[in-house]
């Protein structure tokens, strides 16, 4: 499978012409994000953890929908006891994704609730990093626990993504959890390596040097928060990336996997995570407590 691989039921003239560019077109290769692009999204991730240790430090607002003023607040939890997943921009600019020189960053955030289980078994299952290629197939391909120390991970994983284009990452991350007290609990996720796969699982395959890609994903940060309430346990993700911007004339064929797969990628993610933790404790051998989220009031 080629890193750009058109998919087979594409019209054969839609096809012919993103092979055409895939072969030819050479402004797609990115020359690796910029220093300023760099410095940009280091900035506004700083901003983000820098709010989110203010948040929980004052024990306030712990999901980003306990800031919502009633009845919209307890609308969105009566939705997350209902099995949906939200899903939120929370970008920090005027018009997202937010545009800095040489790339964009995309800033989302999403919330699951999931019934019968605990703090302890989501954190568990979490952690399990080397059944994520179980967990979130097919965007998941492969997964390792390179190192572990205490509530540190080292973490490699393996990401296939397809939204006209089929793109396959080879990517480590430095994750570290931190329990705040019975019922909450928070981690965060640095990429340390993004590197495109060219044709992945067959003879030819070659991980391209990091910055030495197309720009689809350059960087990626996630912050999760894990509150036990309500007989199960409510999981918010933030995601924070940073990829290439449109190329000029590509628009059509970029700019529909750089502008929707973070938002896409996100919402699977706390999706498949609710399924693999009701999967995996739909026994009932949970026994969550019953705090009464700010939800419902009482």
């Amino acid at each position: 499978m080629n890193l750009l691989q058109i998919p087979a039921a594409a019209p054969r003239a839609l096809a012919l012409l993103i092979l055409i560019f895939a072969i030819a077109a050479s402004p797609m290769r990115a020359d690796g994000p910029s220093p300023a692009a760099v410095k940009a999204f280091d900035n506004y991730t700083a901003a983000a953890e820098s709010h989110t240790r203010e948040d929980l430090a004052a024990g306030g607002n712990f999901l980003y929908i306990d800031t919502l003023p009633q009845p919209e607040r307890a609308k969105n939890y009566a939705l997350l006891r209902h099995g949906q997943t939200l899903v939120h921009n929370s970008a920090k600019c005027p018009a997202p994704p937010c545009t800095i020189p040489g790339g964009l960053i995309h800033d989302w955030t999403a919330i699951v609730f999931v019934p019968g289980v605990t703090l302890a078994q989501t954190l568990a299952t979490l952690q399990d990093y080397d059944r994520d290629a179980i967990y979130y197939q097919p965007q998941v391909i492969a997964s390792k626990i390179l190192d572990r120390s205490g509530n540190r991970f080292q973490v490699f994983l393996r990401l296939q993504q397809t939204h006209i284009l089929t793109v396959v990452l080879d990517t480590e991350y430095e994750i570290q959890y931190a329990a705040i007290d019975d019922t909450h609990a928070a981690s965060q996720s640095h990429s340390t390596r993004i590197s495109e796969v060219e044709n992945p699982d067959s003879a030819r395959e070659r991980v391209l040097p990091a910055g030495n890609d197309h720009g689809f994903l350059w960087r990626l940060n996630s912050y999760w928060r894990f509150y036990q309430a309500d007989g199960g346990v409510y999981i918010q993700c933030s995601a924070i990336s940073l990829t290439r911007d449109v190329p000029a004339g590509l628009g059509w064929l970029v700019g529909p996997f750089i502008q929707n797969i973070p938002r896409e990628s996100l919402l699977f993610t706390l999706t498949a995570t609710r399924q693999a933790l009701l999967q995996k404790f739909r026994t009932g051998t949970a026994s969550p407590t019953n705090h009464s989220s700010k939800g419902d009031p009482q």
